[in-house]
């Protein structure tokens, strides 16, 4: 069981205690093997347990590892789902950065070690600021609500930073390539 009291540095799975690589950067990287369309998800979650976990998992302990460390990554609350991605840790990762760093009150790369849940807690302590701003024009798009003459203005003129990039496989990028050259052979 997670306790949001204590910041867990080792899991039990199959009845064998592991260290876990818990920093914040190593969260991340797992993140951006999740995000990549050119990996099968079976690869994915290998690759996130050898990040996360050290030591090898054995086959028949894999499941409790891989739901220990989706509890992890979410600090033990169940993720309700249904709703739409507004965030990208990585397009994101500049406005982030500057966000946390202001609660936090520190540059945080230049720190060692910041507990993934440390991370989670600044992160979370973020008000109002470029980010959130960011985040509401999303949101209201999504929803189709419309935005106010200023966001509309943020949107036309930022549009590279607020729209969500698609990330397409190599197969998804040779298809588009051929489309867009039969296109202009026309």
């Amino acid at each position: 069981m997670l306790s949001s009291w204590y910041l867990p540095q080792s899991a039990k799975i199959g009845g064998r205690e592991y260290k876990l690589r818990c920093d914040f950067r190593d969260v991340l990287r797992i993140f951006s093997y999740f995000n990549d369309p050119d990996l099968a998800d079976v690869l994915k979650w290998q690759i996130a347990l050898s990040l996360f976990y050290e030591g090898e998992i054995p086959q028949q302990n894999r499941w409790e590892a891989m739901a220990y460390l989706a509890d992890f990554i979410t600090c033990g609350k169940k993720e309700t789902g249904g709703s739409r991605r507004l965030l990208d840790w990585e397009q994101d990762g500049n406005l982030i950065i500057g966000e946390v760093n202001r609660v936090a009150g520190y540059e945080i790369r230049q720190k060692e070690f910041i507990h993934w849940w440390t991370f989670l807690s600044y992160f979370h302590a973020i008000g109002e600021g470029q980010l959130s701003f960011l985040l509401t024009i999303r949101q209201k798009r999504l929803r189709g609500e419309k935005l106010t003459d200023w966001e509309e203005r943020y949107f036309r003129e930022n549009r590279e930073t607020v729209e969500l990039k698609t990330r397409y496989s190599k197969a998804e990028m040779a298809d588009r390539e051929k489309l867009l050259q039969m296109l202009a052979d026309g």
